[in-house]
């Protein structure tokens, strides 16, 4: 398995993704993730460039910045000064609201997927500011962007009643860290419940579309999510993920891309991810 999506990688993968795998399943020095990295930086601090491949545009977007903090968070080489970079070019697009929109209005001017369409002038959203708050909670990271953001989170969680994996997922990093530990417990027993009712997870590993399983909410034996799953339930999607690796050696994706190459990006990405899932999991690769 790993021989063969090592193989992939080099193959079709990004600098990054190749760097990230490395790092994570050779034992290779991590410094060459943060140099890969910095290509997508720009000079206000904010990520770009197809970070997050959906979308082409060369400006800075608020998604991009999740991507590189998450990055580094993952590869256990947190680097406070390009945080503290991203935290200043998001203080420059944070909304009366206290937090970020999903996408900046200049992504509608670069080749990208439908639903990165936004408004001229979008909202604050859970997604991506709570992911974003989550990491730089957990790194301790010194911004009064931090604050801000973090004060927004607790005001649009209250609000929010749907299942949706792209809103709860956030709020869970978020939870996580959070410094009202009190406050956050009550709050996570809420969301976990909310995720629990029937049909919130796609819990057949046959599903096709873009659906989210339990993998998806609960990457690791260590994720809150994970205890919403009988182990079961867990065994039969380590199966069928471990069983979705492609004979070129590389995971699938399952939304349509907006070119071959993006295509190949985003497999990548998920190549990592799905390997790191199995080995969270226990499960020989």
């Amino acid at each position: 398995m790993l021989k063969q999506a090592r193989d992939f990688m080099l193959r079709n993968a990004r600098l990054l993704e190749r760097a990230t795998f490395a790092a994570h399943f050779d034992g290779a020095a991590r410094p060459p993730v943060l140099r890969a990295l910095a290509a997508y930086q720009n000079p206000d601090g904010g990520f770009a460039s197809g970070l997050e491949p959906d979308k082409r545009d060369p400006h800075s977007q608020p998604v991009d910045v999740q991507f590189a903090l998450e990055t580094m968070d993952a590869v256990g080489d947190f680097d406070m000064g390009v945080a503290r970079r991203a935290c200043a070019w998001l203080n420059c697009v944070t909304t009366d609201e206290g937090g970020v929109p999903f996408a900046m209005p200049t992504v509608n001017n670069y080749p990208h997927a439908p639903w990165w369409e936004t408004e001229k002038d979008p909202p604050a959203n859970l997604n991506p500011t709570a992911a974003i708050v989550g990491v730089l909670l957990k790194y301790r990271v010194e911004h009064d962007w931090v604050a801000e953001a973090e004060a927004f989170c607790w005001q649009a969680i209250a609000k929010i009643n749907r299942t949706q994996f792209h809103e709860l997922m956030p709020v869970i990093a978020f939870l996580e860290h959070a410094a009202d530990r009190a406050r956050a417990d009550k709050t996570m027993e809420q969301i976990l419940a909310r995720i629990a009712a029937p049909d919130a997870v796609a819990l057949d590993p046959d599903a096709a579309g873009y659906v989210h399983m339990p993998l998806e909410w609960a990457p690791t034996p260590q994720h809150p999510c994970r205890r919403l799953f009988s182990e079961s339930v867990i065994v039969k999607h380590l199966d069928a993920l471990a069983a979705k690796q492609r004979e070129d050696g590389g995971w699938p994706i399952s939304w349509d891309p907006i070119s071959p190459a993006v295509e190949l990006e985003w497999r990548g990405i998920r190549t990592v991810d799905a390997l790191r899932t199995l080995k969270a999991y226990g499960r020989r690769i």
